[in-house]
């Protein structure tokens, strides 16, 4: 949870890595692992431990009401680096899950099989579901918690490069939850999707173009000095006016261009109202989209309505009915869901502004 009273001033320096892991599983299986932390729409349940460089976050995101609700799930693949599934039964929506973890980009996780009333599951099968889905690369681990941390320790090994690589790109900070806090102001949060923002910044709020400066910083329960890539902040804002904040806003770095020292910093996002779509569909995906389709897109926490205005192969013209931003700079990849098919995700996606 963050704590508004801990908004306040005073900050502390710390190093830690975050690895966020989307499960669909079970609240037990979740449990087993790390401590539960908030429970809304998306469960939440943190791990920490602490070694010589400093601390080591094992921060799980569980969609509670998937499959029945799509959005939360893909917010939390969004987030995610690595993935957990629990195995109950071979059905429809393990298919779905699969085709997810493949079009997010999420080669890497863990699945731990746990039939049903004691029902049989073949490993064997399931291996090859995963193989088919592009998910190869995942192991399957017994159920236990101890196992699964440690299983989970080794992926954020791997990663780390990455992650650290992530930090030290341009800012993206999706914002899923705002309020005004009596004594502090507007404070924003979210999950800090690439970048490192610093107590004292100049930010830029969209699709607003709203103006704001971090007044603090919490991650964690701690008042911190700076929040990194798959940190869940809460941000106080200075001089931001609510208006300028909704449940869909990006907070970025305002662009800088200054003649004096011939800088030029453009904005982290880019501004879509109409995109060429490439799309690559999922192989478990039998439907194709048509002209007058309505998909959905989501990246970087974003789930934005477009509607096909032409179709050539697999690039589709799309039309949004509200603004989509997409990273200028290594732009993660983007899920293609309609609602109505089977499974609802149709792929994934590589997104240029129509020009």
């Amino acid at each position: 949870m963050i704590h508004p009273h801990l908004l306040e001033e005073g900050t502390v320096g710390r190093c830690m890595v975050v690895l966020n892991i989307a499960m669909i599983g079970s609240d037990e299986l979740a449990k087993s692992i790390a401590k539960a932390a908030d429970q809304r729409d998306v469960h939440t349940y943190v791990h920490k431990e602490m070694d010589e460089e400093g601390a080591r976050i094992l921060s799980l995101i569980r969609p509670a009401k998937y499959p029945e609700r799509l959005p939360p799930f893909l917010n939390a693949l969004s987030t995610a680096q690595v993935g957990i599934l629990e195995v109950t039964e071979v059905n429809a929506a393990l298919g779905e899950a699969l085709v997810a973890f493949a079009s997010a980009g999420i080669t890497n996780g863990v699945a731990v099989l746990n039939p049903t009333d004691g029902a049989w599951i073949d490993q064997d099968q399931v291996a090859m579901l995963f193989k088919q889905a592009g998910l190869a690369q995942w192991t399957f681990e017994a159920n236990d918690g101890p196992h699964l941390r440690e299983c989970l320790y080794a992926l954020m090994d791997q990663r780390k490069p990455e992650l650290i690589k992530n930090a030290e790109a341009p800012l993206v900070l999706p914002v899923d939850q705002y309020y005004n806090v009596k004594g502090i102001g507007l404070v924003a949060i979210g999950y800090v999707q690439s970048g490192t923002v610093h107590v004292h910044d100049e930010l830029l709020l969209l699709p607003a173009n709203g103006a704001g400066s971090a007044k603090s910083l919490q991650v964690m329960d701690d008042d911190v000095s700076s929040a990194s890539a798959g940190d869940r902040v809460g941000l106080a804002l200075r001089n931001a006016k609510e208006e300028h904040l909704t449940g869909s806003t990006l907070i970025v770095r305002p662009a800088i261009e200054d003649k004096r020292t011939n800088t030029t910093v453009p904005l982290a996002v880019e501004q879509h109202a109409t995109s060429e779509v490439n799309l690559s569909t999922s192989p478990f995906q039998k439907r194709a989209l048509a002209v007058g389709d309505v998909i959905h897109a989501s990246v970087d926490l974003q789930f934005v309505v477009g509607r096909i205005t032409s179709v050539d192969g697999s690039k589709l013209e799309v039309t949004w009915e509200s603004p989509l931003f997409i990273r200028t700079t290594n732009p993660p990849q983007v899920l293609i869901a309609q609602l109505d098919s089977k499974p609802r995700i149709m792929g994934s996606a590589t997104i240029q502004k129509h020009a």
